[in-house]
């Protein structure tokens, strides 16, 4: 099983099979001094603010990208980052504001001791369970995606 934020693709050279898990929104956040500058007025408070975004040509980039554009925000971007667990370090630290899905905003919140801006609940991010199996079997691929289901994605 492959854990993944889009389905398989038909170029796939491989037979398999995408199980959605769920999907949920995007939630804004910062250090405590960042959130108290940026937040009110979210999200036109974006517009000039500091942000840290995820690496060009993945799927949260580009929906990022196309809401900055439709609610006419230009963040001034300090840090691309293909990691983001080291993105949040980077925001935990002030860098930055950043983006991370709805999903984990509660853990993020509590681990970096960040603060949230405001939510964007119209962009949404879906995730996967990507099998070989057309309907799944395995009892710790059921496991993981029925606890998905129940417990990450339930209130989304």
């Amino acid at each position: 099983m492959i854990l993944s934020d889009g389905p398989v693709g038909p170029a796939a050279k491989v037979r398999a099979y995408s199980h959605l898990l769920g999907e949920c929104g995007l939630s804004f956040m910062g250090s405590p001094e960042l959130a108290a500058v940026h937040g009110p007025g979210f999200p036109r408070s974006l517009d000039g603010a500091p942000f840290l975004l995820p690496a060009e040509g993945t799927v949260i980039r580009r929906s990022l990208d196309q809401w900055f554009d439709a609610q006419g925000v230009r963040p001034r971007v300090r840090g691309e980052f293909s990691d983001v667990g080291l993105l949040k370090v980077f925001g935990q630290n002030g860098a930055g504001l950043f983006a991370i899905r709805t999903a984990v905003e509660a853990e993020t919140e509590r681990q970096y001791g960040v603060r949230l801006l405001g939510r964007a609940e119209a962009l949404r991010e879906r995730f996967y369970a990507v099998t070989a199996e057309r309907r799944v079997k395995h009892p710790a691929v059921l496991a993981i995606t029925a606890a998905a289901r129940e417990r990450l994605f339930a209130s989304a």
